[in-house]
């Protein structure tokens, strides 16, 4: 009866382990759940991704005390009167800054150069100093270099000064141009960027309103006219508003252009029309441009090198048509006392920044 018993029991133990030997053991797939204990969570572990750095990021650095450094954005608010100092990595660097600064070759301004980086430093600074600054790498082939487009680095940095919400000009009066075919600013910027500014008509007084459509407002520009037109033009102001008494910008002439960019449309003529031996003789060149637009003059003539000539240029600007101003500039060639060696060809040549054009004429002995 035991040997049966364990015969059984013996049986039942094969059958046992064959079944388990069947069962294949599974792998456990990936991103499986586990079992946790309750109440924990368990913390998903992210792959790291490599910075990108380069390109995306800016290279502008401002440097702060205790050797810290600050990457200065797209705007930056800084105090008037502490040293400012910027660094921007790279062996060759080019900087911008305010123009002004280079204007009246500001001591308070200097760029070093080292190895690894260029160090820009402007002591004292003042609201005046507010405007954009900006570093870029210069790369060279051989002796050529140029400014590396796709790594410059632009921050407009307020020095906000409470008593000087609009940033400081040499001048009280300014001119801004109305053309049609672009929009105009007129550029009362300011050293809060959280000053509230309103644009103002003198004459008759009213507020212009920036309506984010025709008339936009940028902090670091001024106002703009989108579509200048003949009813902008007047004489215009800003003010200027954060938590004391307003302030006034300097005043704006806005003056309505209608002349075509281009090269200079000139005109030549003599006087008088008839000249002898022994005559004093003016000859003209006479341009009409665009207010702003410089016209560089050059004389070509008979008597070259060879007899003494007086010239004289000089600009000044009208009024033509309906409102439109236009820039009259002159060059007026004076010979005394006419000889033969003065008669022949007079050239006159002029030139801007979109081109030359040169007139002729000719004067012969009467």
């Amino acid at each position: 009866m035991k040997l049966w018993v364990l015969l059984c029991l013996a049986l039942l133990l094969v059958e046992l382990q064959n079944g388990a030997c069947q069962q294949p053991k599974r792998r456990k797939d990936v991103g499986e759940n586990r079992i946790r204990p309750a109440g924990k969570r368990l913390k998903v572990r992210h792959p790291k991704l490599k910075d990108a750095g380069g390109k995306g990021q800016s290279l502008l650095t401002q440097v702060l005390d205790k050797g810290r450094f600050l990457r200065l954005g797209q705007t930056t608010t800084m105090t008037p009167g502490k040293n400012m100092e910027l660094r921007c990595k790279g062996s060759n660097i080019g900087w911008s800054y305010p123009a002004y600064l280079d204007t009246f070759n500001d001591s308070r301004l200097s760029i070093k150069q080292s190895d690894k980086y260029s160090q820009l430093i402007l002591t004292s600074p003042s609201a005046a100093d507010t405007g954009p600054y900006s570093c870029w790498v210069i790369v060279c082939d051989g002796t050529e270099c140029e400014k590396d487009h796709d790594h410059i680095y632009v921050s407009h940095i307020y020095f906000t000064d409470q008593d000087n919400l609009f940033v400081p000009s040499a001048i009280h009066f300014e001119i801004v141009y109305l053309r049609p075919d672009r929009p105009a600013v007129v550029p009362c910027r300011v050293t809060d960027p959280q000053a509230k500014v309103s644009l103002h008509r003198e004459v008759p007084a009213e507020e212009i309103p920036a309506n984010g459509t025709t008339v936009t407002y940028d902090p670091t520009k001024g106002f703009i006219l989108q579509s200048p037109s003949l009813e902008h033009q007047g004489v215009l102001y800003c003010k200027a508003v954060t938590k004391g008494t307003p302030q006034v910008s300097i005043k704006y002439q806005l003056l309505y252009v209608e002349v075509p960019s281009g090269p200079p449309f000139v005109s030549l003529e003599a006087s008088p029309e008839s000249v002898r031996g022994g005559d004093n003789l003016n000859v003209t060149c006479t341009v009409l441009g665009e207010p702003e637009v410089d016209i560089n003059f050059t004389w070509v003539y008979p008597g070259q090198d060879h007899r003494p000539v007086h010239v004289q240029t000089s600009w000044r600007l009208v009024n033509r048509g309906l409102g439109h101003t236009t820039r009259i500039s002159q060059s007026v060639m004076t010979v005394e006392d006419m000889e033969t060696i003065d008669f022949g060809n007079y050239m006159c040549k002029a030139k801007n920044l979109h081109g030359e054009t040169i007139v002729t004429i000719d004067i012969i002995s009467k």
